[in-house]
């Protein structure tokens, strides 16, 4: 397992200020998985309908989880999403290559490594990348 800080910088050079930035971006590649969680769409269903709540976010709406076969056949897998009122959860299957793709973006802090190992544990994840992120480091808050 791999833990990797994305740094980012600003063609301008500049430092952000206090009042400025977006939010926290958590991206996780994840391999060597148990093969019937990340193709059981009513499992990921529930994984996604439960981190929101663990982690402090507010869905807008509940998961939209479907079975994916693209046009190349061993690419098929599930593919899921849930729309919070913070941004978005994402999920990615590719169950005849044991490897899933999760990301979790939201303009409200929250627990990453929480976040993390909620996911890993879900679905039995043996080796894998997390990568994070600072996102809109220039973001103009309001009001703060």
């Amino acid at each position: 397992m791999t833990q990797v800080i994305l740094q980012a910088q600003s063609k301008a050079g500049q430092e952000p200020s206090d009042n400025l930035g977006f939010g926290p971006h958590l991206m996780l590649d994840c391999r060597q998985c148990d093969p019937t969680r990340i193709g059981d769409l009513a499992y990921v269903f529930e994984v996604l309908n439960t981190l929101p709540e663990r982690i402090g976010m507010t869905k807008i709406i509940q998961p939209y989880v479907f079975p994916y076969a693209g046009l190349v056949p061993e690419d098929r897998g599930i593919t899921g999403m849930v729309v919070i009122a913070e941004s978005h959860l994402s999920f990615h299957s590719f169950t005849e290559k044991d490897y899933f793709f999760f990301d979790l973006f939201s303009c409200k802090p929250f627990d990453v490594e929480a976040a993390r190992q909620f996911i890993v544990e879900a679905f039995d994840v043996k080796d894998w990348e997390a990568h994070y992120a600072e996102r809109g480091r220039y973001f103009p808050r309001g009001g703060e």
